[in-house]
């Protein structure tokens, strides 16, 4: 009876049957798990293609599998794996590519890390036989490759994320930075896919006029979604990806401003959580370099709208070293810019923040050495107001920082030349840091600052000596009267109510006088 049942073919049926004894792990099996875990750490500019170690797999061999999904939706009960592209003639290595690039759609789940061992482990070592295939290409890719290629990048990079709560974390941007970043699992083949996507765009073989029918504002748009993924190995792949596609595809490049553009506007107005605000300034901050002079119209109105506003999130910590550089690339391009990004920073000039408060101070310096005189001359008045303030402020390191503008020899000249204007709205400031400021240092450096203006010009600095007296005597005339309007207030008050308390008793009084 039971040599009557049909056989299921065995493993080695199958291997025979598809040229002999051969496996289909490759060579490397045993040690690709660690190798891929390590593979790179995000810059793709260190690694080149000797570092996939990628191994020979032999021949294709069929296997079974109950919990795969190909685009989330199918269930499949089979896969196979390819052959090597040096085991078949070179007319045929472009349907395999085809082929390997729909065998690696095939997504897994990374979360259970003992399911499907053996098929991950084929799909790694065939995702970098892509990268290698890619890298080493020496034809222009076909509209048919073109498409099964953003076909597969879609299929294992395009998805929603599940964010861990994040109770009051973007209160402080410091938390968030100290907080260890979320690690995707999946990320031993996202990484190769990542190299795989790379590595492609930048290919000379790549022709951009056939590739951006496939390259599109959809693939853009769902690209830039994945900016605010919590893995920084995934972002900066993302970084380093948009900018190419950014240098390769000009077509595409005011959609991509805009689209950035948008992103920023959410982030700023609406939810002001992103992860990837940081990476995209980046980005920018290399495509302000670039910009042509004269600056467009829509490059300023982007500074307006955009960047200035950016100042404004409470969690500004964690991309302001990016947002500082494309700030300054403005104004090194267009010395113009000046006078509007000091007033657009002092709208958003933070009150109660000292840390933020420290950090405008780095930028604003970063402003001012790239500021001309005339520029200058517009904005200093609302400018040094705020800057008498933050020497007067109580937390040392803010009061700290607005003393150290004048080591900066550009800044102190461009003070020097207007100190006519300059002295008489700082002198305050000054002279009462020198007088009682708590902290040792503040109290020196204001010290420093004093005597390189009465230095420079002692007749000015006499001038604002007195009228700083006279205006503390007046300060002092005006409490002396306010204190005694108090005071004839309260004594006002007091009679008032002794004869309202009087008035009260002398009725009470005649009413139990009638009644009696």
């Amino acid at each position: 009876i039971l040599s009557k049942l049909p056989r299921k073919s065995s493993k080695s049926a199958d291997n025979r049957e598809h040229g002999g004894h051969h496996n289909a792990y490759y060579s490397s099996v045993s040690g690709g798990g660690s190798r891929s875990s390590d593979f790179g750490t995000g810059k793709s500019a260190n690694l080149s293609v000797s570092s996939f170690a990628v191994s020979s797999p032999t021949t294709d061999v069929g296997w079974k599998s109950a919990d795969l999904k190909q685009n989330g939706n199918h269930m499949l009960s089979s896969y196979e794996a390819m052959p090597a592209f040096k085991d078949v003639p070179a007319s045929e290595r472009q349907n395999l590519f085809v082929k390997k690039l729909n065998l690696c759609c095939v997504i897994f789940d990374f979360i259970d890390p003992t399911k499907n061992l053996k098929e991950k482990e084929i799909k790694r070592q065939t995702l970098l036989e892509l990268v290698e295939y890619v890298t080493s290409a020496n034809g222009k890719f076909s509209d048919v490759v073109l498409q099964e290629i953003v076909k597969m990048v879609s299929a294992n990079l395009f998805r929603s994320f599940n964010p861990q709560p994040r109770e009051n974390k973007v209160i402080e941007g410091v938390d968030l930075e100290e907080e260890e970043p979320s690690m995707d699992p999946a990320w031993p083949h996202l990484q190769i896919v990542y190299e795989f996507l790379l590595r492609f765009i930048a290919s000379p073989e790549t022709d951009a006029k056939l590739a951006k029918r496939y390259v599109g504002q959809p693939f853009i748009l769902k690209l830039l979604d994945l900016f605010d993924s919590e893995d920084p190995r995934e972002r900066e792949y993302l970084k380093t990806i948009l900018h190419r596609i950014y240098g390769k595809f000009m077509v595409h490049r005011p959609f991509i401003r805009k689209a950035i553009n948008n992103i920023f506007f959410r982030f700023i107005f609406e939810t002001e959580k992103h992860n990837g605000i940081a990476e995209l300034l980046e980005i920018l901050g290399s495509i302000i370099n670039g910009f042509a002079l004269p600056l467009k119209e829509e490059h300023k109105v982007f500074l307006v709208r955009a960047l200035i506003p950016l100042h404004k999130p409470k969690c500004l910590a964690m991309y302001h070293q990016q947002l500082s550089y494309c700030i300054t690339q403005f104004v090194e391009k267009d010395c113009k810019l000046a006078d509007t990004v000091i007033r657009g920073l002092l709208k958003y000039w933070p009150i109660t923040n000292s840390s933020k408060e420290v950090m405008f101070l780095n930028e604003l310096e970063e402003v001012l050495e790239a500021t001309q005189p005339p520029e200058f001359q517009r904005c200093m008045m609302p400018l040094f107001r705020q800057i008498a303030r933050c020497l007067n402020s109580l937390h040392f390191q803010v009061a700290e920082r607005a003393l150290f503008l004048w080591n900066n020899d550009h800044i102190e000249n461009l003070i020097i030349q207007n100190r006519k204007v300059i002295l008489p709205i700082i002198f305050p400031a000054l002279e009462k840091n020198a007088r009682n400021h708590w902290n040792q240092a503040v109290h020196s450096l204001t010290l420093n600052v004093r005597k390189i203006f009465n230095d420079l010009d002692p007749e000015l600095f006499k001038e604002c000596l007195l009228k700083f007296q006279e205006d503390e005597s007046k300060e002092d005339e005006t409490e002396a009267k306010r204190e005694n309007t108090w005071k004839r207030l309260e004594e006002l008050a007091e009679k008032k109510a002794f004869h309202s308390e009087a008035t009260v008793e002398t009725g009470e009084s005649m009413a139990n006088g009638s009644s009696g």
